[in-house]
């Protein structure tokens, strides 16, 4: 019976720290923003872009960039895949 309860206790305590856990890397990653073709953007620096995936419709990307003060954004925005051929 005892062996039940401390389970039960650490199953609880496991869960709240993974709770924290997610709280405090949630806080840290920028919201993503939408891009729309009235966006002023500042990127000083692309810090990294997802892959376009080979398929032949539009698809959305991704794009982690720093502004000129060296702010950190996420943009999302739709490109064409890289599946069609011309011919």
């Amino acid at each position: 019976m005892k062996a039940l309860l401390v389970l039960a206790l650490s199953s609880v305590c496991f869960t709240a720290m993974a709770d924290e856990v997610n709280t405090q890397v949630s806080s840290q990653q920028p919201a993503v923003e939408q891009y729309s073709y009235s966006s002023e953007l500042d990127i000083a620096k692309v810090i990294s872009m997802s892959e376009i995936p080979s398929v032949c419709e539009v698809v959305p990307a991704q794009m982690v960039y720093e502004d000129s003060q060296g702010k950190q954004h996420t943009l999302e925005y739709r490109v064409m895949g890289n599946g069609c051929s011309n011919g």
